[in-house]
């Protein structure tokens, strides 16, 4: 009877052992409430605008120069035709150049976004990390990232936790959405 009742409790202790909790949260849900994150983002929107308008112009200047090449190619002789092509194609290679190194695989503005994003993103992840822990959770997925969820049951949705770990109200947003407007008399 021993044995049984031993056998009984460890099989149940295996199945446990071996049960696997998961969660998912919603990144894009959870940055959208985070002040540092939306900050981040105009930062980022503002480098970018920057190098934006500073390639834009150095289109321009190309473009006139093209333009004045056309315009005077009948004037021009051999050597002098050779001469201009040869500064717009090497324009043109360096706005290739300049466009490439901002806005590259790992230009500028990639880096400048990892560099703005990162303490919020790192934020989230320690986040999650302590809400995982503490509802020991195995696994905790990104609903917001490309792993398609076809179904997600809202009593794993973590992301109000995620928020809370944060110090991040949602009382405010419900109250603001809440508000009906009377109207005026």
């Amino acid at each position: 009877m021993k044995k049984t009742i031993f056998l009984l409790i460890l099989a149940f202790v295996s199945v446990q052992t071996f049960a696997q909790k998961f969660g998912y949260v919603d990144s894009e849900f959870i940055t959208s409430k985070m002040p540092e994150y939306k900050k981040a983002q105009e930062d980022m929107e503002k480098y970018s605008e920057k190098w934006v308008q500073d390639i834009e112009e150095k289109e321009t200047e190309l473009k006139k120069m093209r333009l004045q090449y056309q315009q005077e190619e009948i004037l021009l002789t051999a050597d002098m035709k050779r001469e201009r092509l040869k500064n717009i194609e090497d324009k043109e290679n360096a706005l290739k150049d300049l466009n490439n190194k901002v806005f590259g695989i790992n230009g500028l503005v990639f880096q400048k976004k990892k560099e703005l994003i990162k303490p919020s993103l790192d934020e989230i992840y320690k986040a999650c990390e302590k809400i995982a822990r503490q509802k020991q959770l195995m696994f905790i997925f990104d609903k917001a990232s490309d792993i398609n969820m076809i179904y997600t049951d809202p009593r794993h949705d973590y992301t109000d936790y995620v928020l809370e770990a944060l110090g991040i109200s949602l009382k405010e947003d419900k109250n603001q959405n809440n508000q009906v407007i009377k109207p005026k008399k």
